[in-house]
């Protein structure tokens, strides 16, 4: 599917404000949000759709690239799908949706670095221990087990 130019996704035009393209931004994600809307697919499209034209529009780096040379000019820079976190577009907003806190851990919660690191050294010390147990016949080869062990 095309992408939509961001100025019709938020039903603003090119001579609009910075305010005029928060307030469009606001009156959509109030509209289309998954919590107002639980299931429904095609309003989930639309507020992700309107958070990552607002990400674009509501920055004064990435609007002139984009107007300039329209999606070609912000891939990379944090808009046009790239899959940037968009959790500062957020901070304005906890007055309509009472806050991101326990609500976006459980919907969108993602492992932390520390746990990832955590289970990565676990999984090669078991990994480790397997080798070590199992391949006695290697016994005069170089150990490949890592140093941490």
């Amino acid at each position: 599917m095309a992408k939509r130019d961001y100025y019709e996704v938020l039903g603003v035009g090119k001579d609009s404000t910075k305010d005029d393209i928060k307030k469009a931004y606001r009156r959509l994600a109030i509209q289309n949000h998954p919590d107002k809307n639980p299931g429904n697919k095609a309003a989930e499209e639309r507020f992700k759709e309107a958070t990552e034209a607002y990400e674009v529009l509501g920055d004064d780096q990435k609007r002139p690239a984009y107007d300039q040379f329209g999606f070609a000019g912000v891939e990379g820079m944090g808009g046009a799908g790239s899959g940037q976190d968009f959790s500062s577009v957020f901070k304005d907003f906890e007055d309509i949706f009472g806050g991101f806190g326990a609500a976006a851990s459980r919907t969108f919660s993602t492992p932390s670095s520390e746990a990832v690191t955590a289970g990565a050294a676990e999984s090669a010390r078991r990994t480790a221990r397997t080798c070590d147990t199992t391949s006695s016949s290697h016994s005069n080869k170089r150990s490949s087990a890592p140093p941490w062990r």
